[in-house]
């Protein structure tokens, strides 16, 4: 396998090594073979090309089976100069569903205890903005008091990412999907993506299936969490869950992301560039949601059982409380949790 490591900006560069770190620890216990290429994306990218998507980053992506990839610091970067640009990974590579689990530990001081859910968000389309689009703006002002955004809802869209998270219940003990629309009030949009849910359901009778409005499932995230196992959404509901499902278990630095594709994927941790989360967990977990990932799509059983490895290292290490960086409750630095991950996996 190839992977590709890009530092990202900011903490991506104390984060990222801990997460690789991990994974070769993992690859070398099952004898995992991994080429692993480092590639400069961000402002190093941009220090070293003059862009913060080089092109030769662009190409060796494309030969890489997946990569990991640190925050980027586009907040920050000069406005107006086309160079200093969020780079579209996503959109280059047709990165269509983000994979976020919200999982509680009991050690950890969250909102609700016995959390486990995977929320999976459609990325390409939606209310589109800069990132999705090809040519063109999404959203216009004809004068000063009017403004038109647009949303797009496709069949292709929303049966890849239904498809996407009935494949990931299969694996999962309660295999049970909730599609969250609001098709009663947006009866095309939120239409189709229902109808498409529907179809993806009829081929997986071994999943449990429902849908749930939009405004109903928030409320019910908030009060009783437990009842959801793998939720599946449009790119702007998916946005807004997400960050819900991380405040019930203890906030970003617990909320690790895959950004998939139809050959590709992407382990990126749901938060930026925020230089305090230095806790290695979201993408340590990212990394592992990778390895998973490309078990399950390359049939490789050594993939799977190294991910497997990094989940079990991550919850001792956890549990055991020793090891956790200050937004966890403990005193270690983010090379310290790292080590410990890393040592877990070995043992």
């Amino acid at each position: 396998m190839r992977i590709g490591i890009l530092l990202g900006d900011d903490i991506g560069l104390e984060v990222v090594p801990e997460c690789v770190k991990v994974m070769k620890a993992a690859a070398a216990r099952e004898r995992l073979e991994i080429e692993w290429q480092p590639l400069p994306i961000g402002k190093r990218g941009h220090e070293e090309h003059g862009n913060t998507l080089p092109a030769v980053t662009e190409q060796s992506l494309r030969e890489l089976d997946g990569w990991v990839m640190g925050p980027i610091g586009h907040a920050a970067y000069p406005r107006g100069d086309a160079t200093w640009v969020m780079p579209p990974v996503r959109k280059k590579f047709d990165l269509f569903a983000a994979v976020r689990p919200a999982l509680s530990h009991a050690t950890v001081p969250s909102i609700h205890s016995n959390v486990d859910i995977v929320f999976l968000r459609e990325l390409t389309e939606g209310m589109l903005y800069s990132e999705t689009v090809v040519a063109g703006a999404p959203e216009f002002r004809p004068n000063d008091d009017i403004t038109v955004a647009m949303r797009v809802i496709t069949r292709k869209g929303s049966n890849r990412v239904a498809r996407e998270a009935f494949e990931i219940a299969r694996t999962r003990k309660r295999k049970k999907v909730t599609a969250a629309h609001k098709e009663p009030v947006y009866r095309l949009a939120c239409g189709m993506f229902a109808e498409e849910c529907r179809k993806v359901a009829r081929e997986y009778t071994d999943v449990a299936f429902e849908e749930m409005m939009i405004d109903s499932i928030s409320m019910k995230l908030v009060t009783a969490p437990q009842q959801f196992d793998v939720v599946v959404t449009t790119n702007q509901f998916g946005d807004i869950l997400t960050d819900i499902g991380a405040g019930l278990v203890g906030g970003l630095g617990l909320a690790p992301g895959l950004c998939v594709g139809e050959r590709q994927a992407m382990a990126q941790a749901t938060h930026g560039s925020a230089p305090d989360i230095t806790n290695p967990y979201a993408l340590i977990v990212s990394g592992q949601m990778l390895l998973a990932w490309l078990g399950r799509k390359r049939s490789e059983p050594k993939a799977t059982a190294a991910a497997n490895r990094i989940h079990a290292a991550v919850n001792t290490v956890i549990a055991a409380g020793r090891h956790l960086t200050r937004d966890l409750g403990g005193q270690a630095g983010t090379t310290e949790m790292g080590d410990a991950i890393a040592a877990a996996v070995q043992g």
